[in-house]
């Protein structure tokens, strides 16, 4: 019968995760599946957990190098686990939320639950819910997602299961769905046309270099360009006011939710290597044009996408320019070449994938 219902458990330090537990949360809802979401650090904490991730932000856009240090701090020390009594208020809330809710199953996409599940497992408040593990970040996994007694890994493909096994995670545990992406990304495709071709730019952090990078855009014929601003209205206005050398002015959206279908109707994504938005771009089967990694967790991204040929890095908006006119030029030969390699490693109904994986974990 149907896992009902289920926990899930996220946390607001990387919009991978939220992506993960929003687009699962709806596969089940889809299913007839009772979901219930919860961020139990910042539900625990409130403004010192916004504190918490502001600073995280700052550092992983600003100060990669201590970003990096941090990260292989917590994959080869146990200073989560053995540290994870501090959190304590975060773990009488989770256990709060366990006996209100009776789950049949939690599920987590974000590391640190592990952990404070094997505190509350210690003082028998955890009932007998099975703990399932969506890992979002591939290749580079830090140990810190695995380092505890989880049940089941739900990972992204064949190559980061493969990473976790040689770790010592068993093979049993490991479940290859991909990432949760929304429903969306499992409808018939829209047409691309071209040309003109369709280039998405998504700013992320370096908001001083978005002008840049969309005037060498804009200099490239045959191209029409949609550029994303987040909340920052005042890129958005500036952004407006440069055009191509035909006048044409690029498609300016702020904060909007029309992402995936920008996503989808895109030749070619250019943004940073996050989780979620590496494996949506996968999923739609747009080749990325990578502009940031962030050291630690996205390297895997990365490499995911260079070493498979389905998307390269280009950092300066020159190189981003010169990537974006290389990409289309001789009739698109190379974008062509990126497509097809973004046939095996797209799974756009992962997040239905998963949440048929979990109405099979128990009888």
């Amino acid at each position: 019968m149907a896992v009902k219902p289920v926990l899930i458990l996220t946390a607001a330090f990387g919009e991978g995760h939220n992506a993960a537990a929003r687009n699962l949360a709806a596969a089940l809802g889809e299913a007839g599946v009772k979901a219930s979401v919860h961020d139990i650090f910042d539900e625990a904490y409130g403004p010192l957990n916004q504190a918490v991730k502001h600073v995280y932000l700052f550092v992983i856009n600003h100060i990669p190098a201590l970003w990096s240090a941090i990260f292989f701090l917590l994959d080869r020390t146990a200073v989560v686990g053995g540290g994870i009594g501090v959190f304590g208020r975060a773990a009488r809330l989770l256990a709060r939320r366990i006996a209100e809710l009776r789950p049949d199953a939690i599920v987590s996409t974000y590391p640190g639950y592990g952990h404070l599940m094997d505190l509350i497992r210690r003082r028998g408040e955890a009932g007998d819910a099975e703990l399932v593990t969506i890992v979002t970040d591939s290749l580079t996994v830090n140990s810190v997602w695995y380092r505890c007694s989880c049940d089941h890994f739900l990972v992204a493909n064949p190559e980061t299961a493969q990473v976790m096994r040689e770790a010592g995670v068993s093979g049993e545990k490991i479940h290859v769905t991909g990432f949760p992406v929304p429903l969306v990304f499992s409808e018939p495709p829209p047409v691309r046309s071209a040309p003109p071709y369709e280039v998405l730019f998504m700013v992320n952090s370096s908001h001083h270099l978005a002008p840049a990078v969309v005037g060498k855009i804009l200099e490239i014929d045959g191209i029409r360009l949609t550029v994303t601003v987040g909340r920052d209205a005042e890129l958005g206005r500036a952004l407006e006011k440069l055009s191509s050398p035909a006048g044409t002015p690029p498609e300016i959206h702020g904060w909007t939710p029309e992402i995936p279908h920008l996503i989808r109707r895109s030749h070619v994504l250019i943004s940073k290597a996050g989780g979620a938005t590496v494996q949506e771009a996968l999923a739609a089967r747009t080749p990325m044009i990578i502009t940031q990694i962030v050291p630690g967790q996205e390297e895997g991204n990365a490499r995911l996408l260079i070493e498979s040929g389905a998307g390269e890095l280009a950092a300066s908006p020159q190189a981003i320019g010169e990537a974006v006119r290389q990409m289309f030029a001789d009739g698109g030969r190379l974008y062509h070449e990126r497509l097809a390699a973004t046939g095996p490693l797209s799974r756009p109904d992962a997040s239905r994938e998963a949440a048929r994986l979990l109405t099979r974990l128990r009888p």
